[in-house]
């Protein structure tokens, strides 16, 4: 594996890699201390908003290919924390991400995990890893716009029941890490219904909500304005949830949510 070549924003550094076998993966580094790296060649999962499995599940990642795009960076890029959010779903790599996770916290790195949440058998599993935050995937709070938005990520109901399940027994200072991602689209999960549900989800379960911008580079979904992002925010917020924004880097065409590809032509 070697690393063939960077793209700059004036926010983010997208790194790509070529694999022993002729693949090319992508990792990002950005708010000046993280970077984001890949965990499979595509992605199964299918979301339409996401242009990193546009071309489907190629293969997964081995733990030493998932730890090697920090290793080939490490002396360059002052890489503090880890988030396993790039290309390809964590739960349907699972043996391979937390080999590669012991690795990450071995070099004294914080690591954070984005996932939908399926294979939901995993799920548990993971929320017991000493992570720094663990976001699940939600996007919808209604099982026929989740299959649209993650058209192979399983069942709303069955990711719901393992995340009650599993956060029963979870200490509350661990909880807090935890939070319900949610990409608000125009026209289809932004109704002030969608969003009481939400909201009555995350504080059923204790967690908390990150309320993702869409990043409109990616496909052809009409782009929420700021005004109607923001007026998401403050009814999640009167309504009691912890939330969080995206920020800019997230935002940013190059490396922000989603943009990452496999084979980039370069």
């Amino acid at each position: 594996m070697k690393l063939l070549s960077e793209r700059k924003s004036p926010l983010n550094r997208v790194f790509v890699y070529q694999l022993e076998d002729g693949y090319r993966v992508e990792s990002v580094f950005y708010r000046g201390d993280t970077l984001c790296v890949s965990t499979q060649v595509g992605c199964a999962v299918g979301c339409p908003f996401c242009l990193s499995g546009k071309d489907g599940l190629l293969r997964n990642l081995s733990s030493r290919e998932i730890y090697l795009q920090y290793a080939l960076l490490k002396d360059a890029l002052p890489i503090r924390r880890i988030a396993i959010a790039g290309i390809g779903e964590p739960l349907m790599n699972i043996r391979n991400v937390v080999e590669a996770f012991w690795m990450f916290k071995k070099e004294g790195l914080k690591v954070s995990f984005y996932t939908s949440g399926h294979p939901v058998r995993h799920l548990p599993y993971v929320l017991t890893l000493p992570h720094s935050g663990l976001t699940v995937s939600l996007h919808a709070v209604r099982d026929e716009v989740r299959r649209r938005l993650l058209p192979h990520a399983g069942s709303l109901s069955e990711l719901l029941k393992a995340l009650r399940d599993s956060l029963s027994s979870v200490s509350k200072k661990k909880r807090k890490k935890v939070s319900l991602g949610y990409l608000l689209l125009k026209g289809v999960n932004d109704s002030e219904e969608d969003l009481t549900e939400l909201a009555r989800l995350a504080k059923s379960l204790d967690v908390s909500v990150t309320l993702l911008y869409y990043n409109n580079t990616v496909s052809a979904f009409e782009e929420t304005g700021q005004e109607e992002y923001e007026r998401a925010f403050l009814l999640l917020r009167s309504m009691g949830v912890r939330v969080t924004l995206s920020t800019r880097f997230r935002k940013d065409p190059l490396g922000g949510c989603g943009t990452l590809v496999v084979n980039r032509t370069l």
